[in-house]
């Protein structure tokens, strides 16, 4: 049967990768979720004294990115992979509020996109990918055949968030998780490079009001839909 590139854009806390990833099994497709590769750049800026409550050296960024290897690992027991920087399992930490902080600040700088833009197109090149992020359908597979746009309200997004994050034990209050929420929009929507917007032919889906099963199921209605028109 013949397989396809599917991106799925959106907003921070959409169920974004909570979707691909079981579209991904469904399908038998690649996950790649490109969000955890910009949360393990901005994991290692932290862990370095780039980025932080202080400022952003981004220059010192920049020039350290050589020394930054990203990669995925199937985790059996979990069903997917998970990302790994430098040869460490960082999936937990790269979840924490405070990553999420600095995330979009690490994203607008125009050289880690370009070196994680290139790393992405690698791993979706033989197609039957699903690969999740802000600017999968617009950059990195413009001619993806099924491109889906996910959007909810911001407040509908943050309690998502701050259950996950309660779920965890992390000790947070909603209204910061709605702040960095609200604040990540913004940077995320009006960065100079790759600004998250909606491609032309992209399938928007607001899923303020829909529980997982029901996206799920139109969303793999979808990309079967797709599957027969390309084969």
């Amino acid at each position: 049967m013949t397989k396809i590139t599917i991106a799925i854009d959106g907003f921070s806390s959409t169920g974004k990768s909570t979707i691909a990833k079981r579209l991904a099994r469904a399908l038998g497709y690649v996950y790649v979720d490109s969000g955890a590769m910009y949360r393990a750049v901005t994991l290692y800026a932290m862990q370095n004294s780039f980025i932080g409550k202080d400022g952003f050296d981004k220059a010192g960024l920049i020039a350290s990115l050589d020394h930054i290897k990203l990669n995925f690992q199937f985790n059996q027991e979990l069903g997917f992979a998970e990302v790994h920087l430098n040869g460490v399992n960082v999936e937990k930490d790269i979840r924490t509020l405070k990553v999420s902080s600095f995330v979009s600040q690490i994203a607008t700088v125009s050289e880690v996109r370009e070196k994680l833009v290139e790393q992405q197109q690698l791993l979706g090149k033989d197609k039957g990918v699903v690969m999740d992020g802000r600017d999968i359908g617009t950059v990195v597979f413009p001619e993806a055949e099924l491109k889906i746009f996910m959007i909810a309200s911001a407040e509908k997004r943050a309690q998502r968030r701050y259950d996950e994050l309660i779920g965890r034990g992390d000790d947070v209050r909603f209204e910061d998780v709605l702040t960095n929420v609200q604040t990540r929009d913004h940077i995320d929507s009006t960065r100079e490079d790759s600004p998250l917007i909606m491609a032309h032919d992209a399938i928007e889906i607001d899923n303020s009001e829909m529980t997982l099963n029901e996206q799920f199921e139109l969303v793999l209605q979808l990309a079967e839909d797709k599957i027969k028109l390309s084969s």
